[in-house]
């Protein structure tokens, strides 16, 4: 019992004389002042450097930094960076992240592509519970590349240029329970990244002028954004904003879900809650598709929905509000899925809302059982609360249209499109429209049946002859 003793006061001791023998090493043993005004680089690197277990603690204080705390994994296998919540800031003084997790994993997600060295010495590299705040105009939050199995958990990030940053090959990254705040650029930052599996949850993401969660480029599947709030990360200075952006000229992102968060913003130029962009050929080496855009709320922008040059996306029981110019623009994409979603608008703005549906050069697209109210889009010559403009294989079916402006439906030079089984009505506000569904150009393969639908101004349904409207009955 006596050596138990004596053991147990050896180990107790030694762990208080020696940073080493303790669980974590702290910055402070090293010589980091954490008063925000002393340089506490050096300090950080040495503690990253010459921790043994792998864990840097950051009591309680403001470490300001001026140049990149480097964690090559290599050298020092799985590092974790852990604080006290808000009461450790890491004040950025200087370009760049401040901190760079560095890794050498080449492979795939497969166990069976793991370098066995990368496998057992580089894993899972954790970021927690603690605070990045920029004191410089290119000061950055935290980069990971060449990294695997990263874990972000309940980081605060703000007033720096980007908050987290993706690079490079990375594989399995998780970012949750987190808040992006305040950023001159990116919040999230997926640059340009060779990545598979990222899951993105349970976070704030706001005010970021360069967007929230942005994909520029690179090659990502398997990314799910999930339960977060997503909000006012947009710029009126910039050409065009985004919440999320998934921008794919010289990269492909498929494969991933945006389902369960909270998307808003301010009006803003060429601004939108969610914006995928790909080049018009897919060939040319930038796709994007294979998307679910799910049980979201998502308002408050010039557009909310604008999907470019992409395949195979289906955007289902969202609540989508208050579109300045458009509540879903559909433009050149392919094999769309619009199903079951609310679009309605706040009414306290008055009559500068269009909030429709617009399908421009569109390849497939069924857009059913969804809810359109008090919308337009397009000038009084084109356009209707749904347009369908120069696309084929369009299925509008089972939808209900109510108190649109200027038209319900408005088709123009589309082939083989169906209009089948919709409440197209004015129960409020009758007289506003001018008709139910109104079609002009070059339609071939019309049809339009079962439609149960309001006179409007110029009548109820306006078509070419030759095209095939049946069974369709005016209401009371």
């Amino acid at each position: 019992m006596r050596a138990k003793s004596f053991l147990r006061y050896f180990i107790l001791s030694m762990a208080m004389i020696s940073p080493f023998a303790a669980e974590a090493a702290n910055p402070r043993d090293f010589g980091a002042v954490g008063d925000g005004i002393a340089d506490d680089t050096a300090a950080i690197q040495l503690a990253v450097q010459e921790t043994a277990t792998g864990r840097v603690y950051f009591p309680k204080g403001i470490y300001r930094v001026t140049s990149t705390i480097l964690i090559e994994l290599k050298n020092k296998g799985p590092v974790s960076l852990d604080g006290p919540g808000g009461g450790a800031r890491i004040l950025m003084a200087g370009p760049g992240p401040a901190f760079r997790f560095v890794g050498n994993h080449t492979g795939t997600a497969s166990p069976a592509s793991f370098d066995p060295v990368v496998s057992d010495t580089e894993r899972m590299p954790c970021l927690g519970r603690i605070e990045i705040v920029g004191a410089h105009p290119e000061a950055d939050g935290v980069e990971f590349t060449g990294a695997v199995q990263v874990l972000v958990d309940g980081v605060l990030v703000r007033e720096t240029r980007n908050g987290i940053i993706l690079s490079g090959r990375n594989r399995d990254v998780i970012i949750t329970g987190s808040h992006v705040y305040n950023c001159s650029g990116v919040g999230v930052f997926f640059d340009h990244v060779n990545l598979h599996q990222a899951i993105v949850t349970g976070s704030h993401i706001s005010y970021c002028k360069g967007g929230g969660l942005r994909v520029f480029g690179g090659e990502v599947r398997n990314l799910q954004i999930t339960g977060n709030d997503i909000e006012y990360n947009y710029d009126n200075e910039a050409a065009a904003s985004a919440d999320v952006w998934i921008d794919v000229a010289d990269g492909s992102v498929e494969e991933g879900t945006i389902s369960g968060n909270t998307i808003q913003a301010r009006t803003s130029p060429n601004g939108a809650n969610i914006r995928f962009e790909a080049p018009v050929k897919p060939e040319a080496r930038g796709r994007a598709g294979l998307w679910t855009i799910t049980g979201n709320l998502i308002g408050s922008q010039t557009t909310n929905i604008h999907l470019k040059n992409v395949t195979g996306v289906a955007i289902t029981g969202n609540h989508i509000y208050t579109g300045v110019e458009n509540a879903i623009y559909l433009e050149g994409a392919r094999h769309i899925v619009v199903s079951g979603n609310s679009l309605d608008q706040d009414h306290n703005r008055g009559k500068d809302l269009a909030n429709g549906v617009r399908i421009e050069n569109c390849d497939g697209v069924l857009f059913e059982g969804n809810l359109v109210s008090d919308a337009c889009a397009g000038d009084d010559a084109r356009g209707g609360a749904v347009s369908v403009l120069n696309s084929r294989e369009t299925l509008i079916a089972d939808c209900q249209v109510f108190e649109p402006r200027k038209r319900g439906v408005y088709v123009e030079n589309s082939r083989n499109t169906t209009i089948a089984g919709c409440q197209i009505l004015e129960r409020n506000r009758a007289g506003a429209m001018r008709a139910a569904i109104e079609v002009s150009g070059d339609c071939p393969g019309l049809f339009i049946r079962d439609n149960l639908y309001h006179n409007g101004t110029l009548g109820g349904i306006i078509a070419p002859e030759g095209a095939a409207v049946k069974d369709n009955m005016p209401a009371e």
